[in-house]
C-alpha cells in the first residue's frame, strides 16, 4: 500500500477516534486501539518504518508525561499505599500467568516468563490518556493511582531486565548516560524552559525531544527499553511542571494531537484475528487469569485506601500495553515465542487494556467533569473547593 494512502487512512481514523471520543466520552486510546485493529484486518493496513517510529516516540512521550503527573508528595505521603498496590498489581498476575502458561499451556520456561512478564504490567500510556482526558490526572485520586502504576512498571522493567538481561557496551552507556541526564536535566532544563518561555518556536520543547531520542537510541543500542529513565525523568521535572501549567499543555497538545495516537493504532495493528482464533479458548484463559489475578490482589488494598473508588483504581491498574507490547515483543525477536504465542499475548495485553478501562468509565468513573472544566464541590462546612486544587482530604471528591 502505498506511503501516502497508508497516512491519509490512518490520519483519518485518527480524526474519527477523537470526535467518536468527545462525543460519547469514553478514551481515545482505547477507541484508537480498536480501529487500528478494524484497519489491520480488514483495510490491508500493515505497520512502516515510520509507523514503527512515530509508535516508539509516541511511547516513550506518554511514559515521559505520564512521569510528570506523578505528585512527588502524594507519592512520599501515600508511599505505603504506592507500594503495597503497585507491588501485589505486579507480583500476583506474574506469578498466576506464568505457572498458567508453564503448567496448563505447556510453553517452555522461558516463553512462560516472557508471558508471565507481558502480563503483568499496568499500562501508563493508557493510565495517563485516560485520567488526563477524564481531568482525573489533576486530582489526588488521579495522581495515587499514576503512583501505584510507576510502582508496578518498574518492577516489570526490572524483571525484563534481570530474567533476559542481554548486556552490552552500549548498556553501560546507556545506563551511565541515565544517570548524567536524570541528575542535570532538573537543573538545566528549568534554566531553558524560564529563559526561553513563550517563544512561538519552543526551544525548551525542541531541546526535551533531544534527550528523549537521546535514552531513545542509547536503550536500543543497548539492547534495553528506555521506558525506565524516561518515566523517572518525567517524575524529576514534574515539580516544574505542576508550576508551568502553559508548558505542560504544550507539550500534551504535541503529543496527544499527533504522535501518541500512532502508538495506540500501532497495537491494534500488531491484532492478527485470523491467527487467534483457532486459539481463542486460551486467549481468554490467558485475559482471565490476568485480570482475575490483577483484582484478587489490588481490590482489597484499592477498596481499602481509596474507599468507593476502589473498584476504579483496580480496573485502571488491569490495564496492559506499553511494557506487555514491549516484552511479547522481545519474546518473539529473541526466540523464546512464536508467532501464535506472539499473537496470543500481544491481543490478551490489548483486550486487557480494551476491557477493564471500558468497565472502568461506563459504570465506575468518578463524576468530576472533564480537563479544562472548573470543578467545584462543597467542603464540610459549606464552602467550594476546587478540585484541580485540592489535596488529600475528606471534601475531595477523589478520596
Amino acid at each position: 500500500m502505498p506511503t501516502y494512502l497508508v497516512a491519509l487512512i490512518l490520519t483519518g481514523l485518527v480524526f474519527v477516534a477523537s470526535v467518536i471520543s468527545i462525543e460519547i466520552g469514553f478514551a481515545a486510546a482505547i477507541i484508537e486501539i480498536a480501529l487500528g485493529t478494524i484497519a489491520g484486518n480488514f483495510l490491508g493496513v500493515q505497520t512502516t518504518p515510520w509507523i514503527d517510529f512515530l509508535a516508539a516516540f509516541g511511547s516513550i512521550l506518554l511514559t515521559f508525561l505520564a512521569g510528570t503527573e506523578v505528585n512527588t508528595r502524594i507519592m512520599r505521603k501515600n508511599l505505603k499505599e504506592s507500594l503495597l498496590i503497585g507491588g501485589v498489581s505486579f507480583f500476583a498476575p506474574f506469578v498466576l500467568c506464568f505457572a498458567f502458561a508453564y503448567w496448563i499451556a505447556g510453553w517452555t520456561f522461558q516463553a512462560a516468563e516472557i508471558a508471565g512478564t507481558a502480563l503483568s504490567t499496568t499500562s501508563l500510556a493508557v493510565v495517563y490518556a485516560v485520567l488526563v482526558e477524564t481531568g482525573l490526572s489533576n486530582t489526588d485520586l488521579g495522581k495515587r493511582i499514576m503512583a501505584a502504576t510507576f510502582v508496578t512498571d518498574i518492577l516489570t522493567a526490572v524483571a525484563l531486565s534481570i530474567l533476559f538481561a542481554n548486556i552490552n557496551v552500549y548498556t553501560i552507556i546507556f545506563a551511565i548516560v541515565s544517570v548524567v541526564v536524570l541528575v542535570a536535566m532538573p537543573k538545566v532544563f528549568p534554566w531553558i524552559a524560564k529563559r526561553y518561555e513563550g517563544k512561538v518556536i519552543e526551544p525548551e520543547i525542541k531541546f526535551l525531544v533531544v534527550i528523549l531520542f537521546l535514552l531513545m537510541w542509547l536503550g536500543d543500542a543497548g539492547k534495553t527499553h528506555a521506558a525506565l529513565p524516561v518515566f523517572i525523568l518525567g517524575l524529576a521535572l514534574s515539580g516544574l511542571f505542576e508550576h508551568n501549567v502553559a508548558l505542560q499543555k504544550r507539550l500534551r497538545v504535541v503529543g496527544f494531537a499527533i504522535v501518541t495516537p500512532f502508538f495506540f493504532f500501532k497495537g491494534g495493528l500488531n491484532v492478527g484475528l485470523s491467527a487467534i482464533y483457532a486459539n481463542v479458548g486460551l486467549l481468554v484463559a490467558f485475559l482471565a487469569v490476568k485480570l482475575g489475578s490483577k483484582f484478587i490482589a489490588v481490590f482489597p488494598f484499592a477498596r481499602y485506601y481509596h474507599d468507593q473508588h476502589g473498584m476504579y483504581t483496580t480496573l485502571l491498574m488491569s490495564t496492559g500495553l506499553t511494557f506487555g507490547t514491549i516484552s511479547s515483543l522481545y519474546g518473539l525477536q529473541a526466540g523464546i515465542i512464536d508467532q501464535v504465542q506472539f499473537s496470543l499475548l500481544i491481543t490478551t495485553v490489548i483486550l486487557s487494556a480494551i476491557v477493564p478501562t471500558f468497565v472502568a468509565q461506563r459504570w465506575f468513573a468518578p463524576s468530576i467533569g472533564v480537563e479544562g472544566e472548573p470543578i467545584w464541590v462543597e467542603g464540610s462546612n459549606g464552602e467550594k473547593i476546587h478540585v484541580g486544587d485540592a489535596k488529600a482530604g475528606a471534601s475531595n471528591p477523589a478520596e
